[in-house]
């Protein structure tokens, strides 16, 4: 029996540890179901969330549409002659390597003067003072995830699947699974 409480024990240690390292990052289409588009609310989308470092936000555009990462002041003036990352191939993933603030337009300059620009606050882990946010190179996608939490981050708050949007909620099932090959590790040892 004291067998049987030690496995059970460690299997417990062992499930707290996946799920706190699982939920520390979370992959966030810009735009959702709009993407990186005009059409899209962006500075509405990025209020609503949290950005972490560690998190990776995925853009997803038309040919007639880029991604330039850039500072503030290219930001004001929605102008991509100094970009720190541009992209055109209509999926770029940007990882969030660092705290502090992090700046994107439509590098043609009519698009970000409609509102195709998009300012987001990464939030460095507690007791971290990295200063700024160097530029991530792009990469593919990571491909699909389930949605954010509640299930409910697009436009109309209907749940829905969301390929590429936050995979917060997707340490659920394999800690349900780990806790039940736990639990049947207990009672049978």
């Amino acid at each position: 029996m004291a067998q049987a409480r030690v496995a059970l024990a460690l299997c417990a240690l062992l499930l707290l540890h996946g799920v706190a390292w699982e939920a520390r990052a979370a992959s966030y289409t810009v735009g959702n179901s709009a993407g990186w588009d005009i059409s899209a609310d962006l500075q509405s989308w990025a209020a609503a969330k949290i950005f972490n470092v560690g998190d990776v936000l995925v853009f997803t555009y038309s040919k007639t549409h880029t991604l330039d990462e850039v500072d503030a002041a290219g930001f004001k003036s929605c102008s991509a002659a100094n970009a720190l990352l541009s992209s055109s191939d209509g999926n770029t993933t940007v990882p969030l390597t660092a705290g502090g603030d992090r700046y994107f337009i439509c590098g043609h300059q009519m698009h970000c003067l409609g509102g195709m620009k998009l300012h987001v606050h990464v939030t460095s882990p507690a007791g971290s003072t990295t200063p700024g946010a160097p530029a991530g190179a792009p990469r593919a996608s990571p491909g699909a995830a389930l949605g954010p939490a509640g299930g409910t981050d697009d436009d109309a708050g209907i749940p829905r699947l969301d390929l590429g949007g936050s995979h917060r909620l997707g340490v659920v099932w394999p800690a349900l699974a780990t806790l039940w090959l736990c639990l049947a590790a207990a009672l049978f040892a």
